[in-house]
């Protein structure tokens, strides 16, 4: 294995199996906060417990980004050259917590120092991981550090990232939505459809009626903005809902021949804002 790599990703990017064995990956974790509980997103979160304590809680709840000294601790190692990938800046203050911790390390280790980037990833969840499987393949052939993050920075100048939510109730609670708007949308069984702009910000890019209308729109969007799918590695993760996520892998696969298609259950910090039965989609 060529160790001479680490792929650093915060904990909104999820992490399947293979990648958590893979020996090059690892994720720092954020916190959630809910009426005085701290659940930290890491393998101890438990997403079903979470999601009932929100439904059950008149409050939202709210994240913190890792601290500097996280990344700090997780750019330790033999590893030359670390990338580290975060949440959006336009979403979280995880990007610049690294930004911070990549300068205080090699000042730290002024006679050993490594080559670290920060990637804004202007994306989440498992659209964080997409960047992750782009820095290895990059690696894996050869490419100078210079080369990898000139790519990968590229890469993620045309990646796209969409999901459909299933209730507003996180939005509600922390003061997003208005209960007013809410109850229209929840009344007509309206589900927003968002995307992400090219600065990492959130925007609703259409509607949908009932969870498999949205969804379908959700999947001709992706496949509308994606050229040469066969070409290209697509993502999706959801939120306790496996059968919607099966449901859009089907209708990927329906209209589009992408190279492979991932699908994951959301972390905790991705699962806060889509809540139950929320399907993101990264390519």
């Amino acid at each position: 294995m060529n160790t001479s790599y680490k792929i650093i990703i915060d904990s909104s990017g999820e992490l399947p199996e293979e990648l958590k064995r893979d020996g090059h990956y690892s994720n720092v974790p954020l916190s959630i906060d809910l009426d005085g509980t701290t659940f930290i997103d890491d393998e101890s979160f438990d997403q079903i417990d979470f999601l009932n304590k929100v439904a059950e809680s008149p409050n939202g709840p709210k994240s913190a980004c890792p601290s500097p000294e996280s990344y700090m601790k997780a750019c330790e190692g033999d590893a030359e050259n670390v990338y580290i990938i975060t949440l959006s800046g336009e979403l979280s203050g995880s990007y610049n917590s690294a930004l911070l911790a990549s300068e205080l390390y090699n000042e730290e280790h002024e006679d050993e120092p490594k080559n670290i980037h920060v990637f804004n990833s202007k994306s989440a969840s498992i659209g964080e991981t997409l960047i992750g499987l782009k820095v290895q393949e990059y690696e894996e052939i050869g490419c100078s550090f210079e080369e990898v993050v000139d790519k990968v920075e590229k890469h993620i100048a045309s990646m796209h990232t969409f999901f459909v939510l299933d209730t507003l109730d996180t939005f509600i609670k922390t003061g997003r939505i208005s209960k007013l708007k809410a109850g229209i949308v929840s009344t007509l069984n309206i589900k927003p459809i968002m995307a992400s702009t090219d600065e990492g910000a959130i925007y609703n890019s259409g509607q949908g009626r009932g969870s498999k209308g949205a969804i379908s729109k959700m999947i001709e969007k992706v496949v509308n903005v994606t050229t040469n799918p066969e070409k290209k590695t697509i993502a999706i993760s959801h939120c306790n809902c496996p059968e919607r996520a099966e449901f859009a892998k089907k209708q990927l696969e329906k209209i589009a021949d992408f190279k492979d298609i991932i699908v994951v259950n959301m972390s905790g910090l991705s699962s806060m804002y889509a809540n139950q039965g929320g399907v993101i989609v990264a390519v």
